[in-house]
């Protein structure tokens, strides 16, 4: 059942970034790679409560990136 739970939260993260226009996205990305850079820094120092928030910062990375790169690809198909 927990696996189920996961699954469907990362469906619904992949569904709100599809939704966000491509300026957001870029936004998004920004803070995102901000967050990332200080969680590494923070954990550097001290180990984080919660070293899983690393991976699934690097994650939602990783999909704004596709998303984005996905758009450029629809985007140069169609000119």
């Amino acid at each position: 059942m927990a696996y189920a739970h996961q699954q469907t939260k990362q469906t619904m993260k992949i569904e709100v970034i599809r939704e966000l226009s491509t300026s957001d996205i870029k936004e998004r990305l920004e803070e995102e790679r901000n967050n990332l850079t200080r969680l590494k820094l923070n954990h550097a120092i001290s180990p984080l409560d919660n070293p899983r928030k690393l991976g699934e910062n690097r994650k939602t990375v990783a999909r704004l990136l596709t998303e984005l790169k996905k758009r450029e690809l629809a985007e140069q198909q169609a000119q």
